[in-house]
Order: structure tokens, then C-alpha cells, then sequence
């Protein structure tokens, strides 16, 4: 298979809910489109910021196939599900349904409950879902700070190499530098690094990223496309203010509660997403007016993202 590398923003999209929980997949199409208009070229669905663990096999199913119908025909859009990683038999069934209905990548992530005790030990769990898609480019999700498997992902490249065709690269959430530019520069470049923590991304770019999955490009993707031409033209000091705007909005997140805070954000865009499945905290109603004024003074309304049909208020 041949190794290609997204360049851009690909977004983690939130998973919609109505309010009694259940799935809001009508939304999905004006999901894609928000995106598309705002610049992401793709979509990493199913994964931390889209509740994967929260939802049950079939849902995820349902969840794939939305996506799949809302983008059929955009091929330059690229959707990457998350498989999970716990039951390895689950895994392998959500990506040969992801083969089935077209989707372009399958992710799979460290077991985290029994751990695998060795790098060889996940290099063989993802050897068995990648096998069962033989065709389909797969991408390792690392973040240790949820699965705290934290081995070093160079080791993980020189155990997979020649081994797995379709390994494509690493969806890589973690602050290890070091480990990601060696990453890079394994095999000549051969791995798609796709960078994961939209805080540093400045920094990431720095070492030689060309593309990012994060939950912040989806409601804030123009802050981002201008902090990469930024850096593209060698403008540092626009990229640090840029990255800097960046750090304030994403400190909000944890000001107003952690990652459900992201919902908010796209309830001000226009988009109501619902809120999150326990055991994740969501913003208290009451919240939600001192909220949007700590975020109308960060001047959102200059860089946030906008869908076709709304304009932020």
C-alpha cells in the first residue's frame, strides 16, 4: 500500500445527541459541511472528543454510516474512525464495516485495561485489526494519558516496519517531543505523524508536521489555517500570537469543566451538538452566560469557525 500523508486540519468531530441522549446523526450532514467550509480536510470520528467509549457497537456503526453518506463523493475529504482497543474482536468487526461503507482509514488505540505488556505486545494487537482491512490504511491512536500505555512510538515503528503494509502512521496525542521527531524521520519519512495536541501545534509544525487532529478545528479551524500560513511564510511572531489565542481559548475548557466544555463552544457557532454521557461532567446551565462572555473576550467572533447557513451571536 502506498504511504500517503494528510497534509491540514482534520477535526474530531463531536458526536451529536439529542437531549435525552440518544444519537442526533440528522445533524451530521451540516457537521460536514461546517467543516468543509471552514477549511478541515477531514474527519476523525469515534475517538476522545466523539465519546467512542461511551457508545455502544452499534451506534458506532450508525455514527460511521452518517458520515459516510454525508461525504460520499468528497474523496478529497478523508474520514478516519476509531475502532477502540479493549476488545479486539470489536475492533476488527467496526473496521470491516468501516471497508464496507467506504470510510478512508480505521484508528485503533492501546488496550487499557489489560494492558499489553510490551511494545511487541501492542504491535501485535494492532497487527490483528489491521490485518482484518488488509486494503485500508490504519493509523495507531497514541495517548497515554487516557490509555496509560506510554510506550515510545519510535519503538512501535521499528517493531511494526515491514510487518503491517497498511500501518499508515500515528494519530499522536502527547507532549513527547523528542519521540515525535524521531517518529518523523523514521524510514525516511515514511509515517503519516498526524499531531494530536492543538495547544503546541506550532511547535509541532516546527519539527516537521504537516497535518493535525484536533477538537478545537471544529469550531475554531480559521485560527488554525492562519497560524500554518503564518508559519509557512516565516512570520513567527504572528504564529506565537496565533498559537497564543489558541492556549486562551483551549484554557476555557478547563475553566468551565474539561472536554464537554468543546459542546458549548459549538452550541455559539450554531451548532448543538448536546451534551456528553456520563461519566463526563457537563457545563451547568447556569454557567453558560459567563461562559460565552469569557469567550466573547477573547474575541472569538474574529477566528471561530462558521457554518454556511449561521453566523456566531
Amino acid at each position: 500500500m502506498k504511504q500517503e500523508h494528510i497534509h491540514g486540519l482534520i477535526a474530531a468531530p463531536f458526536t451529536p445527541m439529542h437531549p435525552n441522549g440518544g444519537l442526533h446523526l440528522e445533524l451530521i450532514p451540516s457537521y460536514y459541511n461546517l467543516l468543509k467550509a471552514n477549511g478541515n480536510t477531514g474527519a476523525f470520528i469515534c475517538g476522545s472528543t466523539g465519546e467512542g467509549v461511551s457508545l455502544t457497537l452499534d451506534e458506532k456503526k450508525k455514527v460511521a454510516e452518517a458520515w459516510a453518506d454525508a461525504t460520499k463523493g468528497d474523496d478529497d475529504f478523508k474520514v478516519i474512525t476509531l475502532v477502540g482497543g479493549t476488545c479486539l474482536q470489536d475492533a476488527i468487526d467496526l473496521s470491516r464495516h468501516a471497508q464496507s461503507i467506504g470510510l478512508y482509514a480505521v484508528s485503533f488505540t492501546a488496550p487499557s485495561y489489560f494492558k499489553p505488556a510490551s511494545v511487541q505486545m501492542l504491535a501485535e494487537c494492532c497487527k490483528a485489526v489491521a490485518d482484518a482491512v488488509p486494503q485500508m490504511p490504519f493509523y495507531y491512536y497514541h495517548i497515554p494519558v487516557l490509555t496509560g500505555v506510554g510506550f515510545q512510538m519510535i519503538d512501535l515503528l521499528a517493531e511494526v516496519e515491514g510487518k503491517i503494509p497498511n500501518f499508515m502512521g500515528i494519530k499522536y496525542t502527547h507532549e513527547d517531543f523528542m519521540d515525535y521527531l524521531s517518529c518523523l524521520r523514521f524510514s525516511n519519512g515514511k509515517y503519516d505523524m498526524l499531531w494530536g495536541r492543538d495547544e503546541n501545534l506550532l511547535s509541532a509544525l516546527v519539527l516537521g508536521a504537516k497535518g493535525g487532529v484536533g477538537s478545537t478545528y471544529n469550531y475554531a479551524a480559521p485560527l488554525y489555517t492562519n497560524l500554518i500560513d503564518a508559519y509557512n511564510k516565516g512570520d513567527m511572531e504572528e504564529a506565537r500570537k496565533l498559537q497564543q489565542q489558541s492556549i486562551d481559548m483551549i484554557r476555557l475548557l478547563g475553566k468551565y469543566g474539561g472536554i464537554a466544555t468543546g459542546k458549548a463552544y459549538m452550541k455559539l457557532i450554531g451548532l448543538d451538538c448536546g451534551e456528553f454521557r456520563l461519566p463526563v461532567r457537563n457545563m451547568p446551565a447556569a454557567q453558560f452566560q459567563s461562559f460565552k462572555e469569557d469567550v466573547a473576550a477573547l474575541g472569538f467572533n474574529e477566528y471561530c469557525s462558521r457554518a454556511p447557513e449561521t453566523k456566531y451571536a
